[in-house]
């Protein structure tokens, strides 16, 4: 009788790598808190605001550029474990920072361990998990990110009604930032129980250790068929370049991973997330209520995200996103409106409108583009091409924290808004033309579709000839 595989132990795997996205989150949201003590306490200008922020990105996008050299010669087990230490560290020393720059010293390293992260968690995720559900285990990352930013927002309020406006001042935002510790220490502790990826025991020899772990995840029939594809895929990567990127057909499965990393981040939704209190406060929230609005909508996130975990395997990735994006263009349109009209209720308004745009992000170009972009390139050259698309993606998020404070002040808020808007209108078009549906399809099905692509296309260039 054919051996089923442990849908416990796969759901296992696949969480404690996606709590990568924990880290993410905690980073992504806790600065949102700490960034109003901190433009009072250090005088920041806008574009210093903005580098305080997005300085963490600098060090995201090394570690994406490193994971793939890193996670091939180490694996990619060590190399999570790695960026758990340096989240740890970084948590730590941005608590107890002395001035600016201790404070972006700390948060650039803490941004190198989640490059590692977050390169390495889908990547992983997408060699472990069975097709049939490899959607849903590949959007805990985005989840667990979601968990992290929601419980982040919740941590900033509790820390900014602990004490007075000067208690925060001094020693609140301290606080905030430490508590990454967390996150990063529940990180490390489950990756000892996680196995290493069975593609890299391969490629180093341990056929006999990968094999295992694959007859556990997939059953021993399905085991013995992924490890040949396996074994055939790592044997054409030793004489494959990431040149080969460039060809036609996997040409344009590149351009479709960056296009969904940069629309990942351009769309808005990070400017909530980063700026979510200063957002509130602009149209009258005070004494902390800023906080417990922007908490709103990380609930919104969580329970939108969980959503999406049960439909994109069923309604198909582009189908959610065309969707999504559509409905995330009007928000924004509203949102804008909001802003140039300033009518009397324009609190209520901003909270509804906002969470509104969320739930569509939440349900589309949240998870979706985390799960695609390892899914849509052929094994041998999964991790060159994942670490090219989210080195783009960590660049686009550099730029929305660097110059989203920039923009509203030389701008105004409402034709920022209006920017994303028109943004995610791109965002439709884009997915509606390029963009593939690869639900139900194993990753050489998807691999073999691009060539198919290239086939026809030099069949047209014939007949034009």
């Amino acid at each position: 009788m054919q051996k089923k595989h442990s849908a416990w132990y796969v759901i296992l795997v696949a969480a404690s790598a996606g709590m990568a996205g924990l880290l993410y989150g905690f980073d992504t949201a806790v600065i949102s808190g700490a960034i109003g003590y901190l433009q009072d306490l250090y005088n920041l200008s806008p574009a210093m605001e903005g580098w305080v922020i997005s300085c963490v990105m600098i060090g995201g996008v090394t570690g994406v550029a490193l994971s793939g050299f890193l996670s091939d010669k180490y694996g990619r087990k060590k190399l999570l474990m790695v960026s758990a230490v340096f989240f740890i560290i970084s948590a730590l020393g941005s608590a107890f920072a002395i001035d600016v720059t201790t404070l972006v010293l700390a948060r650039i390293l803490g941004g190198l361990g989640i490059g590692f992260a977050s390169a390495l968690s889908v990547t992983y995720i997408s060699e472990c998990a069975p097709p049939a559900i490899r959607g849903r285990l590949g959007s805990l990352y985005q989840l667990f990110t979601i968990f992290g930013i929601c419980a982040t927002f919740y941590i900033n309020y509790g820390v900014a009604n602990s004490g007075s406006y000067e208690w925060g001042l001094e020693a609140g935002w301290r606080w905030m930032l430490g508590y990454g510790t967390i996150p990063g220490i529940i990180f490390m502790l489950l990756l000892f129980f996680i196995p290493e990826s069975p593609r890299f025991l391969i490629q180093k020899g341990e056929d006999e250790e990968a094999f295992n772990i694959l007859k556990r995840i997939n059953g021993e029939e399905v085991a013995r068929k992924e490890e040949r594809e396996i074994k055939a895929s790592i044997k054409e990567e030793q004489s494959s370049s990431a040149k080969e990127l460039l060809k036609p057909g996997l040409r344009m499965a590149m351009g479709v991973g960056i296009f969904l990393a940069l629309f990942n981040q351009v769309i808005g939704m990070n400017a909530v997330t980063y700026y979510g209190p200063d957002i509130f406060r602009s149209v009258g929230f005070e004494n902390n209520t800023e906080f417990l609005a922007t908490s709103i909508i990380g609930s919104v996130q969580v329970v939108f995200t969980i959503l999406a975990i049960f439909l994109i395997d069923k309604l198909g990735r582009k189908k959610l996103m065309a969707i999504g994006s559509s409905f995330m263009a009007i928000f924004m349109l509203l949102i804008g409106s909001v802003f140039y009209f300033e009518p009397a209720n324009a609190g209520v308004l901003l909270i509804i409108l906002i969470a509104g745009f969320t739930a569509s992000f939440c349900v589309s170009m949240g998870p979706i583009p985390w799960i695609m972009i390892p899914e849509i390139f052929p094994n041998h050259l999964r991790a060159k091409a994942v670490g090219i698309a989210t080195i783009f993606l960590w660049g686009a998020n550099w730029a929305i924290g660097q110059f989203t404070p920039v923009l509203i002040s030389n701008m105004g808020s409402a034709f920022t808004f209006w920017m994303f808007a028109v943004i995610n209108v791109i965002c439709f078009i884009f997915v509606m033309t390029i963009v593939p549906e690869t639900k139900n399809k194993s990753l050489e099905e998807i691999g073999r579709m691009w060539s198919a692509k290239d086939k026809k296309k030099a069949k047209s260039y014939e007949e034009l000839a």
